[in-house]
């Protein structure tokens, strides 16, 4: 007995000196460790920094945001009619209405505690009534303030006072990688929030052929579908930086990606509309072109990213600031220009007469410039000839000679003719405009007011030359 306890006794006294002698040690080691410079032992701290990333992310919160704007998102629905049905009002008739009403929807953004709202142009095209549904399924008839084509972004106004509604945020801001919230209504599931991350800023995508589209896209991989067009993509804050606009598929739902008017461009437009009626569109005054390594190896340049100029027109501000052909445009104030598309997203969020500092490559030298931006007329402001000027030329009534030549008691003749691309299709000066779209023209006056109205989609000229011949030019009006 004496033995097992003697024994017993030794076992615990060695473990109690083992377990001192290894604190003791560890102790020193501790201190003579930080007692040193990380450099001395060649330490990289990348497992402290991936440490703290990956607490970030998985804390990464989006309640506040979801909270912060799912009842600032609304529920658009677009009454339409639809083209009639020759066969279908043969055997049934159409009971005097021209088409069957069609029901569209989408969604749509409060951006003011009274009523006005930004959705995607295409979710109201056309509509004869339009509905907004808020979250708390209260209802509005809404009237459209004003829409814009080419940024596919329209303002809408309800008579309601102390909505909830969502700031701005500066889209220029956002970066890639960032997490953004997509709210809106997809297949009419109403308040639905998905999350992802910004992919690519300032995206191209070539979403529409037969009009002049802005397409200088945020794109995410936050999952959007048919119904999220005109909703909100904010960031973590609840701030909007993008209004959800397309999706990237061969299913018509989504498989991977979604792009967003940036927040900036859309910001521009709706206080345009508000100001002015009207979008302001500014032009810097050149024909770009694009850059790659082939053509830097012919400039003798190191670069490949930015935005080469291949003409500087008459129209416009960048000649007489010293802005030359074969420039190279780098930078516009402070916002980098890799591509076309980041100096159209630019230059969508200005208005003619602000003056810009435009930074290009020269050679191998770099110059800075003050370009005050004009609208496509090289002014500041549209005169009251100036779409039927620019886009065809100098316009007078058909002559009664005419008229009783081609019995005919419309149409204008056009006595200079200034549209190059007509010119090389063969339109000669002493032709006759008959229609635009379809739409009889009576005087120059009906010309200009018809290419207003068109700005930024295809229009059609019909014209008849004098062999007697009708002819049918397409005619792209900018903004």
């Amino acid at each position: 007995m004496k033995k097992i306890a003697s024994l017993l006794l030794a076992s615990v006294l060695g473990g109690a000196l083992a377990l001192g002698g290894y604190v003791y040690l560890q102790g020193e080691q501790t201190s003579a460790v930080t007692s040193k410079k990380a450099d001395d032992f060649g330490v990289v701290q990348t497992s402290t920094i991936a440490s703290k990333a990956a607490y970030a992310a998985e804390n990464t919160d989006f309640t506040n945001a979801a909270e912060q704007t799912v009842n600032a998102v609304v529920h658009v629905k677009n009454v339409a009619v639809s083209n009639p049905n020759p066969l279908y009002e043969f055997f049934y008739g159409n009971g005097g209405s021209g088409g069957r009403a069609v029901i569209g929807t989408g969604s749509g953004v409060i951006i003011s505690p009274d009523g006005y709202i930004v959705t995607n142009n295409h979710v109201i095209r056309g509509a004869k009534e339009l509905e907004i549904i808020l979250n708390n399924k209260h209802t509005y008839k809404a009237e459209v303030v004003g829409t814009h084509e080419s940024s596919d972004i329209a303002l809408l106004k309800v008579e309601a006072s102390n909505l909830p509604y969502i700031t701005f945020a500066d889209s220029d801001n956002v970066r890639v990688g960032e997490w953004v919230l997509a709210v809106g209504n997809p297949f009419n599931l109403t308040s639905t929030v998905t999350a992802g991350i910004v992919s690519a800023k300032a995206r191209e995508i070539n979403i529409a052929s037969d009009r002049a589209m802005i397409e200088s896209f945020i794109q995410t991989d936050a999952a959007v579908n048919p119904g999220n067009s005109g909703g909100a993509l904010v960031n973590v804050r609840g701030e909007l930086v993008g209004i959800n606009t397309a999706i990237s598929s061969q299913t018509g739902s989504y498989v991977g990606y979604s792009f967003a008017v940036p927040s900036n461009i859309a910001k521009k437009v709706v206080e345009d509309i508000m100001e002015f009626g009207d979008v302001q569109t500014a032009y810097l005054g050149i024909v770009p072109a694009e850059l790659n390594s082939e053509i830097a190896k012919e400039f003798d340049v190191d670069i490949t990213e930015g935005v080469l100029i291949a003409e500087v027109t008459e129209e416009g501000g960048a000649k007489p600031a010293g802005v030359r052909k074969n420039d190279i445009i780098t930078q516009m104030d402070n916002v980098k220009i890799r591509k076309f598309s980041d100096l159209q997203g630019f230059l969508s969020t200005k208005r003619p007469g602000d003056v810009v500092k435009v930074k290009v490559l020269r050679g191998n030298s770099s110059k800075e410039f003050d370009v005050k931006l004009s609208n496509q007329f090289g002014k500041e402001s549209v005169g009251k000839l100036d779409f039927s000027k620019k886009y065809i030329g100098d316009l007078e009534k058909i002559s009664s000679k005419n008229a009783e030549r081609y019995r005919i008691n419309y149409g204008v003749e056009i006595s200079v003719l200034r549209n190059n691309l007509l010119i090389a299709n063969n339109v000669k000066k002493g032709d006759i405009v008959l229609k635009i779209d379809n739409e009889k023209v009576y005087n120059t006056e009906d010309v200009e007011n018809i290419l207003r109205n068109n700005k930024g989609k295809r229009v059609m000229l019909q014209i008849l030359n004098q062999e007697g011949y009708v002819d049918y030019q397409p005619l792209v009006v900018l903004n």
